[in-house]
């Protein structure tokens, strides 16, 4: 019989030792792979941003004027938020607000032709430092280069619609095609071929349409030739009951298109090809037109309706291409853990008060489209009515990614909502614009302006020509009737002042009283459309 061999003291301890160090490693690195596949899991977020998409241009918002199946298709699988408003409705301003979680006058883009402080704090920079992959392709309108982004390829400027030049990080580039196309071209390249697929995405995928002046792919040059769009019942609006800034603006349908708006003269940039393609779609309308010698209302109704179909022409290539995003997510198997959202930087005029444009903190431009696509977290065809705004989208996309979401952003997360637990929520929103000068004309004229918005009430203050306007959106949906005066509302004026003066403080918003003069010269300059701008004869004041 062998001798049964006994450990000494010493041996057994460095065995003990040895097991438990081998045991704290494995565990140690079962625990690293678990946080590594926890960090895989969080969620990409996909940001589809449109330029002027109006939301009574959308089905799942009830249009009456077109069909939008893929962006139904967003609403139908998500969350569709019916009250999600801008702080300021203007391009540039909306993008600002976005990437900082902060007003305009805290992030230092008021209006367009600002320049964006790209070394200040955006929410793509936090999501990379938390180990994010942060891309934005298409639009970004900010005039400088993007910061915060592993990846970018963005239009110059505006951008055309056809055949853009763009800068991919930081150098230019040159493309032939539609626009809307490119765009998605170059996302969706992105996703295939430039991401790491080991990290989360966060990708900002931004088209230019629907903007000013609606150029159509050639895919859709002839949709709704034989169909005539839905005049909006205030077309011919002669804004009584409204003020001084109503009847002061620049963006009638009847006075402020040109012809390149009604593509009475065909765009400049286009290649030989497409301009034969272009010139046969839009000759023989256009001759018929000239041929008709349309005047007053008529003519208007023609404006209009060479407007919209143009708008909706590319509202529709716009819906395409979303749907070749989603579609490509699905194939893929990414649509199982990716967030997808879509909204536009503001509404717009369909011919509403007989304008198109935006600005006016007035229903049509103020409302911005917002819909939410969560796998697992949101219930399909959910609707929800609460106050939300673009102000909230920085901490929406920190909060998704289980980022921190610094004290000094200014809106809240939306979260919440998403997952139908918000409790108690805003009651009021505050909105500000500043575009509108003493010595030169500012795009449509329209006065500088701030209010605050609930539910049912509308408070504006055209702060310097001592002009209030009040909206029960109840009664008057449409904002026909200014009823401020109205001893009726008497309470709910002194309310909603405090109100405002309220958010003011909260946001810190300087008193802007005074930045320009009550009858300023501007008003008195030739609309740059028209030609130099050069003086108009001012009319007398009457006492």
């Amino acid at each position: 019989m062998l001798p049964r061999f006994q450990p000494s003291p010493r041996c057994s301890l460095s065995l003990i030792l040895s097991l438990v160090f081998c045991y704290l490693t494995l565990m140690a690195g079962g625990l690293a792979k678990a946080s590594a596949d926890q960090k895989q899991q969080r969620p990409n977020i996909l940001f589809i941003f449109t330029d002027d998409h109006a939301s009574h241009a959308m089905s799942c918002y009830g249009s009456k004027v077109n069909q939008t199946p893929n962006l139904d298709r967003i609403a139908r699988e998500g969350m569709l938020f019916n009250n999600c408003f801008c702080t300021n409705s203007i391009c540039g301003p909306s993008r600002a607000v976005i990437l900082t979680g902060k007003h305009s006058h805290l992030n230092g883009f008021k209006q367009n032709g600002n320049k964006f402080d790209g070394s200040q704090q955006t929410f793509p920079k936090i999501l990379r430092k938390n180990g994010y992959q942060t891309a934005i392709v298409g639009k970004w309108h900010l005039a400088t280069q993007p910061t915060g982004f592993d990846y970018s390829e963005i239009l110059v400027g505006q951008g055309p619609y056809y055949n853009p030049p763009m800068i991919r990080n930081g150098e230019r580039v040159k493309h032939v095609g539609y626009t809307t196309d490119i765009i998605t071209d170059l996302a969706l390249d992105y996703l295939k071929n430039s991401r790491d697929p080991n990290k989360p995405f966060m990708l900002m995928f931004q088209h230019k349409a629907p903007h000013r002046n609606w150029q159509p792919g050639p895919k859709y040059l002839h949709m709704y030739d034989d169909v005539t769009i839905p005049e909006p019942d205030n077309l011919f609006d002669n804004y009584e009951g409204r003020g001084t800034a109503a009847k002061q603006q620049d963006m009638t349908i009847a006075k402020t298109m040109t012809a390149f708006d009604l593509k009475l003269t065909p765009p400049r940039n286009l290649t030989p090809e497409q301009l034969a393609v272009w010139n046969a779609a839009y000759e023989p309308k256009n001759e018929a037109f000239r041929k008709a010698n349309l005047k007053g209302k008529d003519l208007v109704r023609w404006k209009y309706q060479r407007y919209m179909k143009d708008y909706l022409r590319c509202v529709a290539s716009v819906d395409d291409n979303v749907g070749r995003m989603l579609d490509y997510l699905e194939k893929t198997g990414l649509a199982k853990n990716t967030i997808v959202i879509y909204s536009s930087d503001q509404g717009f005029y369909l011919g509403d008060h007989g304008w198109f444009d935006k600005r006016f903190m007035y229903e049509e431009s103020y409302r911005m489209p917002f819909l939410v696509r969560w796998p697992g977290i949101i219930k399909p065809g959910s609707v929800n009515d609460d106050l939300v705004s673009n102000l909230d989208f920085a901490e929406t996309f920190l909060d998704l990614a289980g980022a921190p979401i610094p004290d000094d952003m200014q809106g809240v997360s939306l979260v919440p909502l998403f997952k139908g637990n918000a409790g108690k929520w805003r009651d009021s929103l505050y909105y500000h614009y500043y575009e509108f000068y003493n010595n030169r004309r500012s795009a449509h004229m329209v006065r500088r302006h701030n209010g605050v918005r609930t539910k049912r009430y509308k408070l504006i203050d055209f702060y310097n020509l001592g002009e209030w306007e009040l909206y029960d959106l109840e009664k008057d949906p449409r904002e026909m009737k200014n009823v401020y005066a109205d001893p009726e509302y008497a309470q709910v004026v002194t309310d909603l002042k405090a109100e405002l003066k309220r958010l003011q403080t909260q946001y810190k918003v300087p008193d802007d009283t005074g930045s320009v003069e009550k009858d300023p010269p501007s008003l008195y300059l030739k609309p740059r459309n028209s030609g130099a701008a050069q003086k108009k004869k001012k009319p007398a004041r009457k006492n």
